[in-house]
């Protein structure tokens, strides 16, 4: 048996568990939350983060420690890795916290972006608007996800404003980027430099939160995907990486340009618990308990609905052929992600039919 810790107790630490559980791999989580999803389906420990008592206690009944979520004090991570092994490593945590950090990562790997400026006051947002012009988006540094602590500038005047909106802290101004679709590549590394690539997957992302998720993508050359597969592992021996990673990308023609990274199981790869031969979370545990990877092979071809603020229901989900549903145990609350519903066929047209009864379900019931 191996003992796996994770900081976080939401959803993906609940996906996590449920993967380790056929391999006899014991999750326990450590989360704030006495209702954190994670806990119904294994051991918690109730606490913050940061607090020392709870760490000490997680590392006390794990092998090796993972985390959940980008945003986990990275202090907490590297008092954890003084006294127990700790994947990914905390400086990986630690460059994808920050905005800035994650495009110079992109720019020593060869990985193109879009134009882009440190903004640390409102000059600077005014000076780098006038290199970078408009439309241009605005972020924070750090600690935003699914839109928050964004903002669009679509004229100068309007520097201000958009400096105030993000609460006028460290960011970054980018050139809004004139895509064709936004994709993402998923990839699992082991600690021996063993990398296996999931195929790029096609997003579809409304009011700033992933909706859909269709893969393998669609029409991708192949000089497209093996340009994707090559940067990933690229970034992923720059880190010293260990486990899952997701980079989500724009494509323009067959131009892909990096936009953020996430050092953990990602949202656009839940497909892959029923679509691909190994899932994206055994995966991560197999990395960090050095088991041997699985196959990253895709089973046909597969989509990824999420359940945004309700839930359809479940008998007419499961009337749907290829379509499995999974529910994260939340109460539903406006723009919070309570499940998702995979769809895997054998052709496209058979998966795009199936999807289309799933978004039905999904629009009737999702009220934001």
């Amino acid at each position: 048996m191996s003992r796996v810790g994770i900081v976080g107790g939401g959803q993906l630490a609940r996906m996590l568990a449920l993967a380790g559980a056929p391999l006899d791999i014991r999750c326990t989580v450590l989360d704030p939350s006495p209702d954190a999803c994670a806990t119904q389906v294994t051991s918690s420990i109730l606490g913050a983060y940061d607090d020392p008592t709870a760490l000490a206690t997680l590392a006390g009944v794990s092998d090796v420690v993972t985390y959940e979520f980008e945003n986990v004090p990275v202090g907490a991570v590297r008092s954890l890795e003084r006294t127990i092994r700790v994947a990914p490593s905390p400086d990986a945590l630690e460059t994808s916290q920050d905005r800035l950090a994650e495009k110079a990562l992109f720019e020593r790997v060869g990985l193109p972006t879009a134009a882009f400026a440190q903004v640390d006051s409102l000059d600077d947002l005014v000076t780098a608007l006038q290199r970078i012009g408009t439309p241009a988006v605005l972020k924070t540094r750090r600690l935003g996800y699914d839109g928050k602590g964004q903002a669009i500038v679509n004229d100068p005047v309007l520097a201000e404003d958009a400096w105030r909106s993000v609460g006028e802290v460290p960011s970054i101004i980018e050139g809004l980027v004139d895509f064709d679709r936004e994709v993402s590549i998923v990839a699992v590394r082991g600690e021996d430099g063993d990398t296996r690539v999931y195929p790029l997957s096609h997003n579809e992302h409304r009011g700033g939160i992933l909706r859909v998720t269709r893969a393998p993508a669609s029409g991708v050359e192949p000089a497209t995907r093996e340009a994707a597969e090559r940067l990933v592992g690229s970034v992923m021996a720059d880190l010293g990486y260990i486990g899952v990673i997701a980079i989500e990308l724009f494509q323009v023609g067959e131009r892909l340009l990096g936009n953020e990274l996430a050092p953990r199981v990602h949202n656009s790869a839940h497909w892959t618990i029923e679509g691909a031969e190994t899932s994206q979370f055994e995966n991560h545990l197999r990395a960090v308990t050095r088991l041997p990877l699985g196959s990253t092979e895709a089973l046909g071809h597969s989509a990824m609905v999420n359940l945004i603020g309700s839930i359809p229901d479940p008998a007419s989900v499961a009337a749907i052929p290829g379509a499995h549903l999974h529910l994260y145990g939340k109460q539903p609350r406006p723009r919070r992600k309570l499940g998702h519903v995979t769809v895997r066929a054998d052709d496209e047209p058979m998966l795009e039919r199936a999807l289309l009864q799933v978004e039905g379900l999904v629009d009737e019931t999702n009220h934001e």
